[in-house]
C-alpha cells in the first residue's frame, strides 16, 4: 500500500512543498508540488501568516500521513537561518495540530538517499528526483525539487512505505552489517555519522 509523504524545504522567501505517494517497492509518484512565497518587504508576522496558510492548504487538500522537513543547520547568514527556523516551527505546529508525525532530515541525508552521494549538488538531486518520479524535466525552482527529495528520502529511509514507521530498536535489529550495505546505504550511514559528529562537536555553551 502506498503512503503519502509531504516534504517541506523551509524558507521565508521561498518555501518548497512537495507531496509524493511511495509504494512498498520504493516506486514513487508525484502528487503535487509548489513553492510558497512571501515578499521580503512584508512584516515578519505577515510573511509567516502567508506561508502558514499555504502550508495548511496543502496539508488539508492532500492529507499526508508523514511530514519531512529539512533540518536547520547554522550558516554564516544568521538572518537566513532565523527565517528558516521560524517557518520550520510553523510547519511543526501545523503538523502537530493534525496529529502527524514529523521527521527532520539533514541535507546530506537527503542527497545520499536520492543520489547515493551525500555531497551531491542541486542539479544532481533534481535530476534524480525527476528520474525517480518519471518526470520529463527537473522540477523548478530548486526549492520544489528539494521538497520532493525530502519526501522521497523520508519514505525510503524510514521504511514508511511499508505501512508504519519502524521503532529505533527494530531498525537496529534489522540493519545489515556495514559491509553488506549498498553504495547508497553506505552513503546514508556516512551522512548520519557525520551529522552526529557535527552535533557532538558544538560547544556546550552553544547547545542551549
Amino acid at each position: 500500500m502506498a503512503v503519502r509523504v509531504l516534504g517541506i524545504d523551509p524558507g521565508l522567501t521561498r518555501c518548497g512543498v512537495g507531496v509524493v505517494d511511495v509504494e512498498g517497492n520504493r516506486s514513487a509518484r508525484l502528487v503535487d508540488v509548489t513553492v510558497l512565497r512571501s515578499a521580503p518587504d512584508l512584516p515578519l508576522e505577515q510573511r509567516l501568516l502567508l506561508l502558514s496558510q499555504g502550508l495548511e492548504e496543502m496539508l488539508d487538500r492532500h492529507r499526508p500521513q508523514f511530514i519531512a522537513i529539512e533540518r536547520v543547520f547554522a550558516q554564516h547568514n544568521v538572518r537566513t537561518v532565523m527565517g528558516t527556523a521560524q517557518i520550520s516551527g510553523v510547519a511543526l505546529l501545523l503538523a502537530a495540530q493534525r496529529g502527524l508525525a514529523v521527521t527532520l532530515h539533514t541535507p546530506s541525508e537527503v542527497k545520499a538517499a536520492i543520489t547515493g552521494y551525500g555531497s551531491a549538488d542541486k542539479k544532481q538531486v533534481g535530476t534524480m528526483v525527476a528520474r525517480i518520479l518519471g518526470l520529463t524535466e527537473i522540477p523548478k525552482p530548486a526549492d520544489a525539487a528539494d521538497a520532493l527529495a525530502l519526501a522521497i528520502c523520508h519514505a525510503w529511509r524510514t521504511g514508511a512505505a511499508g505501512g508504519t514507521l519502524p521503532s529505533v530498536a527494530s531498525v537496529k535489529a534489522a540493519a545489515p552489517s556495514f559491509g553488506t550495505l549498498t553504495p547508497a546505504q553506505k552513503a546514508w550511514r556516512a551522512a548520519e555519522r557525520g551529522a552526529v559528529r557535527a552535533v557532538s562537536a558544538v560547544p556546550r555553551s552553544l547547545k542551549g
